[in-house]
């Protein structure tokens, strides 16, 4: 058993923890007015005790689409603080309010292109059976494609061999989705991942305090 109070710190990188959420608002309604305004300002309070930590992150998103209503993302070292501030985000609002509809856990890698990804393991197309040399020849062109939109768009990736069911997540940070679609697009036509790339799922998320977020959730 580990110790509560030792901090589980990663060799290299921080944890990286996606959230998603549907917001039951059955569930949302049966609540007094005083209980919902208490319930936002603990996640607001919430909030910004993350963002207060030191080496932590915590992004707080309205998703676009019924995949979900509202995501967060953390970044922080200790996977004690990342299940600690998991569970309080997912009660914030009440019991039963935030239902989960997806997670995702990984490891901040030293290279920096959400979506996640699984290398193919078929018949024809194995990438771990390619030698290393090869790989990173490939690599190499696919960073130089994200190179292209350097301005544009922001790349995040992260690793989790090991750690959740896609082996990399991509988080993409940018002020057009143009840019979005056309640097996964061409992307796909890179051979790393036109022949050895699986992409799960798309999630699309608009950066917003909380007070609008509040607003554009009709919470």
């Amino acid at each position: 058993m580990t110790d509560k109070n030792t901090a589980l710190v990663p060799e290299e990188g921080w944890h990286c923890l996606h959230l998603f959420y549907r917001i039951e608002y059955g569930h949302w309604q049966l609540l007094s007015r005083d209980e919902q305004n208490a319930a936002k300002t603990n996640l607001s309070s919430l909030v910004h005790e993350v963002r207060a930590m030191e080496s932590s992150q915590l992004l707080t998103l309205g998703v676009v689409t019924p995949k979900a209503d509202i995501g967060f993302m953390l970044i922080t070292p200790d996977l004690h603080n990342a299940n600690r501030i998991e569970k309080r985000l997912s009660l914030s609002l009440g019991a039963d309010v935030l239902t989960p509809v997806y997670s995702y856990l990984s490891l901040t890698e030293e290279s920096e292109y959400i979506t996640s990804v699984s290398k193919r393991r078929g018949d024809q197309r194995n990438w771990y059976a390619l030698p290393y040399e090869e790989r990173g020849k490939l690599m190499k062109g696919h960073a130089t494609v994200g190179r292209e939109f350097a301005g544009k768009v922001k790349q995040l990736i992260t690793g989790s061999a090991g750690l959740d069911d896609a082996e990399w997540g991509v988080t993409l940070f940018a002020r057009d989705t143009f840019q979005i679609k056309a640097i996964v697009y061409k992307m796909r036509f890179d051979p790393v991942s036109a022949e050895y790339a699986d992409f799960g799922e798309f999630y699309i998320g608009i950066q917003l305090p909380l007070d609008e977020l509040f607003r554009r959730l009709q919470l």
